[in-house]
């Protein structure tokens, strides 16, 4: 797959060197090479288009085999993602020169009301997931509540894929909102007819609990959704079901080229995938760019929301996509904990333990969570897109890389198509 330099910079570092956590490890000591795996929950054919919906997660998985993080300190010698790490790359606590998955230590902190992931099929072990989680990163101890969309437990998913998806958004969510209550909603399949119905019972969880919302309500809390499905003529239909009085809705744009729905939805913060590129020496945080897997482009059905009127020159009548975008390349991802094993071929399944997550099933929770701890809790996805595109303050404006059908895109200065705004920087503009 071409790749542009500065990718294949930051996948060479993390695959082929380690990092030294002290003055006195030697440089360039060698780390894990590897492969990147996509779960069968990701795939997906063009006739899941209205239907069905797909994951949004890419492994990184080490040739050597399965490495477990340590910390605190953190892991010696590789740069996948902590939560410190990613806090001190996006500048969420204070800075840790290097911002080192070696060194840094200092979580996000924060975060209040509620956000709800809302994810198809039934995670037995989530709970237990992430207190280990937690416990291993030294977060707080989780508030996680797990509600049954159809009622009652819908079963497991036959892959496991939807257990790492779940697994992923909660750790992800807890992590960047420590102090926000997670909303586990699970829907009894990934078929549109559950999910939907699932994301307005995540809606009025958040919203107000058990009471209804007066008008003038300010906003309780978001809603993460780490799927998506191809784009299909009558997904307008869907949109009132990403639209609720207090609510803001985040979904993953796609890990492949081209738009995704509910992604493209006016109602739907979309969230796109970056890299992070790292010294080969040092281990070091060197700059961010364009993931070229990550999806963006032009929406084929939605039209140009007004908040997208600031960019019409860029995207012309049309729904562009990402707003905002987040670390997804698997070979920068973060660790993850989940107790179930994949199927990431017909009956090849890879056994539960600690991952190296990336797509962009990372990048929405933790926007999310980013969002949440920010504090303006605003009524609607309308008024956060808003904002968005208003105050480009707390935002990074990533300018190298590309992405879409045929490396179509580039990132560039601005809104672009493989980046939206940037990345997150800070707690301003959200």
């Amino acid at each position: 797959m071409k790749r542009t330099i500065g990718i294949l910079a930051a996948v060479y570092a993390v695959m082929q060197f380690g990092f030294p956590t002290s003055t006195s490890a030697q440089s360039g000591a060698r780390g894990p090479s590897g492969h990147v795996v996509t779960p069968r929950s990701s795939t997906y054919t063009a006739s899941d288009a209205g239907v069905r919906a797909h994951t949004n997660v890419k492994l990184f998985v080490p040739d050597a085999g399965r490495l477990t993080p340590n910390e605190l300190p953190p892991y010696s010698g590789y740069g996948f993602e902590t939560p410190a790490s990613l806090a001190c790359i996006y500048g969420l606590a204070p800075l840790t020169p290097g911002c080192n998955p070696n060194v840094t230590v200092t979580n996000p902190s924060g975060g209040s009301e509620s956000i709800a992931i809302v994810d198809a099929y039934d995670d037995p072990t989530a709970a237990a997931d992430l207190a280990l989680y937690s416990a291993q990163f030294g977060l707080p101890a989780p508030n996680l509540t797990v509600v049954y969309a159809g009622g009652s437990n819908p079963g497991p998913d036959p892959t496991g894929g939807w257990e790492l998806e779940e697994s992923l958004d909660i750790e992800m969510a807890h992590a960047m909102a420590p102090g926000a209550h997670i909303y586990l909603v699970e829907a009894n399949s990934d078929y549109d007819t559950d999910l939907y119905p699932a994301v307005q019972i995540g809606a009025n969880l958040v919203s107000c609990g058990a009471t209804t919302c007066p008008p003038w309500a300010h906003g309780r809390g978001e809603i993460s959704m780490g799927w998506g499905e191809p784009e299909y003529s009558d997904e307008a239909l869907a949109d009132p079901y990403f639209q609720h009085q207090g609510v803001v809705y985040f979904a993953a744009a796609g890990d492949e080229p081209g738009t995704e729905y509910p992604c493209v939805s006016p109602n739907v913060v979309c969230a796109g995938g970056t890299s992070t590129a790292r010294s080969i020496f040092t281990g070091n945080f060197l700059y961010q760019v364009a993931w070229q897997d990550a999806a963006g482009g032009f929406s084929y059905y939605e039209p140009r929301p007004f908040y997208q009127n600031s960019i019409r020159a860029v995207v012309g009548s049309t729904r562009g996509v990402p707003d905002i975008s987040f670390d997804g390349n698997p070979n920068t991802g973060a660790w993850i904990y989940d107790s179930t094993a994949y199927e990431y071929g017909p009956g090849e399944f890879e056994s539960g333990g600690w991952f190296i997550v990336g797509g962009t099933s990372l990048a929405s929770p933790s926007i999310a969570g980013i969002v949440n701890t920010a504090g303006h809790f605003y009524r609607s996805s309308f008024e956060e897109l808003e904002t968005i595109y208003s105050d480009h303050s707390g935002f990074t404006d990533i300018q190298n890389g590309t992405c879409g059908p045929y490396v179509t895109f580039t990132a560039t200065p601005g809104w672009d198509f493989c980046t939206g705004v940037g990345t997150p920087h800070g707690y301003g503009g959200k």
